[in-house]
């Protein structure tokens, strides 16, 4: 019975040291060294193999190493395997310190200070209280609750959109097509933190900034698939939107030349906003293993009709 590696070396190597220390008697092995295929019961991957049902006939759990599994052709993935996205604390925090750095530099006028040293200028701006900026969250899973918790403690009237009603302490939550409508329209900052799927691809579009207030800041980091990119140059361009700062793009890396790559009112990372940390990581792939041999549901179990 082996536990198969397959992402970035480098970590795999961290993952064999931690599960070597604590589920020692679980062989684990980093690909492209699979050893016995028969013997994968347990794989961890990025992207699987797309032969995966043929090279390990035994293979009983496929774990994504990241918080998504938009990347998995799940054509290919067997039925019956089940699958578990990463829910672990290392990305949670990552993300909040990513999303929250956004909302503070855009809060605090923080690029147009930037601006305003490159030219020369010694400008003071009215520091608005929190209090004045509104900050909405595409989607209410882990990090969005997380993101939203963080928020809500400098004072920022915070509220969230999902699919299906949530709840969340001292946030205001909306649902379905017309909560969505409610929260763009008190939206200052818009947060996008979905899961992508069928539906959500290409929400970020033309008739969302539109029922956004004029000058919003849009903080996308969910995934590249989410955003129309050529509406998001109209909508900055007019004015419609403030700024944008992007995590994820697609394709990734941006082809050069691309427009945001030099646009004044992008801020471009390269997909960074949160890691998982092999510590962390470890940890919660053997609680999802020990859930697993006494038949408990596991933390992350991804219901494929609705595609997280």
């Amino acid at each position: 019975m082996t536990f198969l590696y397959k992402a970035d070396p480098a970590r795999g190597a961290v993952w064999a040291e931690l599960l070597a220390q604590k589920m020692p008697e679980l062989p684990f092995r980093i690909w492209p060294d699979i050893g016995d295929p028969h013997a994968v019961r347990f794989l961890a991957a990025w992207e699987p193999p797309r032969d995966l049902a043929t090279q390990f006939p035994n293979l009983e759990i496929l774990f994504s190493t990241g918080a998504g599994t938009d990347q998995f052709d799940f054509a290919a993935i067997p039925p019956a395997l089940p699958v578990v996205r990463m829910v672990e604390s290392g990305i949670v925090q990552g993300m909040v310190e990513y999303v929250t750095l956004a909302v503070l530099a855009q809060h605090r006028d923080w690029r147009t200070y930037q601006a305003q040293q490159r030219a020369g200028t010694w400008q003071a701006h009215r520091v608005q209280p929190a209090s004045s900026r509104r900050v909405g969250v595409l989607g209410l899973g882990t990090l969005g609750r997380a993101v939203l918790e963080r928020q809500r403690s400098f004072g920022f009237p915070c509220a969230g959109w999902s699919r299906s009603p949530q709840q969340l302490y001292g946030v205001d939550c909306h649902h379905g097509p017309e909560g969505l409508q409610a929260l763009l329209a008190r939206t200052d900052i818009l947060i996008c933190l979905l899961p992508l799927t069928d539906s959500t691809r290409g929400i970020l579009c033309q008739r969302l900034f539109d029922q956004l207030p004029r000058g919003a800041t849009l903080i996308n980091v969910g995934r590249g698939g989410h955003l129309v990119q050529d509406d998001l140059l109209q909508a900055l361009g007019t004015g419609r939107l403030g700024n944008a700062v992007l995590d994820v793009c697609d394709p990734e890396p941006l082809p050069p030349g691309h427009p945001f790559w030099t646009h004044p009112q992008v801020v471009l990372t390269p997909h960074i906003a949160s890691m998982t940390q092999p510590e962390t990581a470890v940890d919660a792939v053997v609680e999802n293993l020990r859930r697993y041999r006494q038949g408990l549901p596991m933390v992350g179990l991804v219901d494929r009709t609705l595609g997280y």
